[in-house]
């Protein structure tokens, strides 16, 4: 079976650049959309079978992605 190409943001993902803006971030971008009114979504060490879905009102999901994209809830955090 052949494999797809990657996608420019799939490169940039597993690049040192990626790592090095990870390394120096201040959660800047994050508290923006979190004001902004959107979700914000983050790994956590605790809750390796998914993500973190955080709302601007502060509660939070965690969450699986499939790789169509579809989203669903595991549970509420």
């Amino acid at each position: 079976m052949p494999t797809a190409a990657r996608t420019a943001t799939e490169s940039f993902l597993d690049s040192p650049e990626f790592e090095a803006a990870l390394a120096n971030d201040d959660g800047q971008a994050a508290k923006e959309h979190l004001a902004a009114g959107r979700p914000i979504y983050y790994g956590d060490d605790r809750y390796p079978e998914g993500l973190i879905k955080e709302y601007p009102d502060g509660h939070r999901q965690l969450i699986a992605v499939s790789a169509e994209g579809k989203v669903t809830v595991i549970r509420q955090l």
